[in-house]
Protein backbone atom coordinates (compact mmCIF):
# COMPACT_ATOMS: atom_id res chain seq x y z
CA UNK A 1 0.00 0.00 0.00
CA UNK A 2 2.89 2.35 0.80
CA UNK A 3 4.32 2.00 -2.71
CA UNK A 4 0.98 2.92 -4.27
CA UNK A 5 0.52 5.78 -1.82
CA UNK A 6 3.93 7.18 -2.75
CA UNK A 7 2.92 6.93 -6.41
CA UNK A 8 -0.09 9.09 -5.58
CA UNK A 9 1.89 11.65 -3.51
CA UNK A 10 5.65 11.68 -2.96
CA UNK A 11 5.16 13.07 0.56
CA UNK A 12 2.53 10.47 1.55
CA UNK A 13 2.72 9.41 5.19
CA UNK A 14 0.59 6.85 7.03
CA UNK A 15 -2.10 8.25 9.31
CA UNK A 16 -3.84 5.03 10.34
CA UNK A 17 -3.58 1.32 9.58
CA UNK A 18 -6.26 -1.17 10.63
CA UNK A 19 -6.84 -4.87 10.17
CA UNK A 20 -10.23 -6.40 9.41
CA UNK A 21 -11.45 -9.88 10.14
CA UNK A 22 -13.39 -11.94 7.63
CA UNK A 23 -15.66 -14.83 8.55
CA UNK A 24 -14.03 -17.10 5.97
CA UNK A 25 -10.45 -16.22 6.94
CA UNK A 26 -9.67 -15.79 10.64
CA UNK A 27 -6.79 -13.57 11.73
CA UNK A 28 -4.05 -15.49 13.54
CA UNK A 29 -0.64 -14.71 14.96
CA UNK A 30 -0.72 -11.02 14.08
CA UNK A 31 -1.76 -11.68 10.47
CA UNK A 32 -5.05 -10.57 8.90
CA UNK A 33 -6.81 -11.14 5.59
CA UNK A 34 -7.63 -7.46 5.07
CA UNK A 35 -5.79 -4.24 5.91
CA UNK A 36 -6.84 -0.64 5.35
CA UNK A 37 -4.38 2.21 5.53
CA UNK A 38 -5.04 5.92 5.26
CA UNK A 39 -2.18 8.00 3.94
CA UNK A 40 -2.06 11.78 3.92
CA UNK A 41 -0.23 14.32 1.81
CA UNK A 42 0.54 17.69 3.35
CA UNK A 43 1.43 19.17 -0.06
CA UNK A 44 -1.86 18.08 -1.65
CA UNK A 45 -3.96 18.62 1.51
CA UNK A 46 -5.51 15.23 0.79
CA UNK A 47 -5.98 11.81 2.36
CA UNK A 48 -6.37 8.53 0.52
CA UNK A 49 -7.35 5.11 1.84
CA UNK A 50 -5.85 1.93 0.42
CA UNK A 51 -7.07 -1.59 1.03
CA UNK A 52 -5.06 -4.79 0.76
CA UNK A 53 -7.00 -8.04 0.68
CA UNK A 54 -5.75 -11.60 0.54
CA UNK A 55 -9.04 -12.73 -1.00
CA UNK A 56 -11.81 -11.77 -3.40
CA UNK A 57 -14.99 -11.11 -1.43
CA UNK A 58 -17.88 -9.58 -3.35
CA UNK A 59 -20.04 -9.42 -0.20
CA UNK A 60 -17.57 -6.93 1.31
CA UNK A 61 -16.53 -5.34 -2.02
CA UNK A 62 -12.97 -6.63 -1.63
CA UNK A 63 -10.62 -7.42 -4.47
CA UNK A 64 -7.43 -9.42 -4.08
CA UNK A 65 -4.39 -7.16 -3.86
CA UNK A 66 -4.25 -3.41 -3.31
CA UNK A 67 -7.03 -1.02 -4.27
CA UNK A 68 -7.38 2.70 -3.65
CA UNK A 69 -10.36 4.85 -2.75
CA UNK A 70 -10.66 8.34 -4.22
CA UNK A 71 -8.65 11.06 -2.50
CA UNK A 72 -10.43 13.27 0.02
CA UNK A 73 -9.54 16.66 1.43
CA UNK A 74 -7.36 16.71 4.54
CA UNK A 75 -6.80 19.80 6.66
CA UNK A 76 -3.83 18.59 8.65
CA UNK A 77 -3.17 16.70 11.87
CA UNK A 78 -5.84 16.54 14.53
CA UNK A 79 -6.28 13.85 17.17
CA UNK A 80 -4.24 11.58 14.90
CA UNK A 81 -1.01 12.70 13.32
CA UNK A 82 0.85 11.21 10.37
CA UNK A 83 4.07 9.40 11.13
CA UNK A 84 7.18 8.35 9.28
CA UNK A 85 7.13 4.77 8.08
CA UNK A 86 10.62 4.44 9.57
CA UNK A 87 9.00 4.73 13.04
CA UNK A 88 7.29 1.38 12.43
CA UNK A 89 9.92 -1.11 13.56
CA UNK A 90 7.65 -3.58 15.35
CA UNK A 91 4.90 -5.33 13.42
CA UNK A 92 1.63 -6.90 14.58
CA UNK A 93 3.14 -10.30 15.33
CA UNK A 94 5.47 -8.64 17.84
CA UNK A 95 2.62 -6.47 19.19
CA UNK A 96 0.54 -9.60 19.80
CA UNK A 97 3.52 -11.30 21.43
CA UNK A 98 4.05 -8.32 23.77
CA UNK A 99 0.35 -8.28 24.64
CA UNK A 100 0.20 -12.01 25.32
CA UNK A 101 3.28 -11.80 27.55
CA UNK A 102 1.16 -9.90 30.10
CA UNK A 103 -0.55 -11.96 32.79
CA UNK A 104 -3.77 -9.92 32.61
CA UNK A 105 -3.94 -10.52 28.84
CA UNK A 106 -3.44 -14.25 29.30
CA UNK A 107 -6.25 -14.28 31.89
CA UNK A 108 -8.59 -12.35 29.59
CA UNK A 109 -7.91 -14.67 26.64
CA UNK A 110 -8.43 -17.73 28.83
CA UNK A 111 -11.80 -16.38 30.06
CA UNK A 112 -12.84 -15.30 26.54
CA UNK A 113 -11.63 -17.99 24.12
CA UNK A 114 -12.14 -17.55 20.41
CA UNK A 115 -12.36 -13.75 20.45
CA UNK A 116 -11.32 -12.24 17.12
CA UNK A 117 -8.27 -9.99 17.30
CA UNK A 118 -7.87 -6.78 15.31
CA UNK A 119 -5.06 -4.25 15.09
CA UNK A 120 -5.05 -0.47 14.82
CA UNK A 121 -1.89 1.57 14.25
CA UNK A 122 -1.86 5.31 14.74
CA UNK A 123 0.10 8.16 16.28
CA UNK A 124 -1.77 10.23 18.86
CA UNK A 125 -0.89 12.54 21.73
CA UNK A 126 -1.39 9.59 24.08
CA UNK A 127 2.11 8.21 23.33
CA UNK A 128 5.27 9.75 21.82
CA UNK A 129 5.61 7.07 19.10
CA UNK A 130 3.01 5.40 16.90
CA UNK A 131 1.33 2.56 18.77
CA UNK A 132 -0.40 -0.66 17.84
CA UNK A 133 -3.70 -1.20 19.59
CA UNK A 134 -4.35 -4.93 19.86
CA UNK A 135 -8.10 -5.37 20.30
CA UNK A 136 -9.96 -8.51 21.37
CA UNK A 137 -13.45 -8.36 19.86
CA UNK A 138 -15.17 -7.28 16.67
CA UNK A 139 -14.49 -3.57 17.15
CA UNK A 140 -12.96 -1.11 19.59
CA UNK A 141 -16.45 -0.01 20.66
CA UNK A 142 -17.53 -3.55 21.56
CA UNK A 143 -14.19 -4.82 22.83
CA UNK A 144 -13.85 -5.88 26.43
CA UNK A 145 -10.07 -5.65 26.37
CA UNK A 146 -7.25 -4.09 24.37
CA UNK A 147 -3.63 -3.15 24.84
CA UNK A 148 -1.30 -0.58 23.34
CA UNK A 149 2.18 -1.58 22.18
CA UNK A 150 4.82 0.88 20.99
CA UNK A 151 5.26 0.35 17.23
CA UNK A 152 8.87 1.55 17.38
CA UNK A 153 10.15 -0.52 20.30
CA UNK A 154 7.62 -3.36 20.59
CA UNK A 155 7.21 -2.59 24.29
CA UNK A 156 3.89 -2.89 26.11
CA UNK A 157 2.45 0.56 26.92
CA UNK A 158 -1.00 0.28 28.47
CA UNK A 159 -4.12 -1.87 28.69
CA UNK A 160 -7.72 -0.70 28.37
CA UNK A 161 -11.08 -2.23 29.15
Amino acid sequence: MYVQARGWAVDAQPLQVQSYNLKQMKSEGGKAAVWRATFVSASLHQARTYTWSAVEDSDNDLHRGVSAAPAESWSGPGAQRPFLLAALRSDTDKALEAALARKETQEYVKKNPGQPVMYLLEATDRFPDPAWRVVWGDSIATSGYSVFVDASTGQFLKRTF
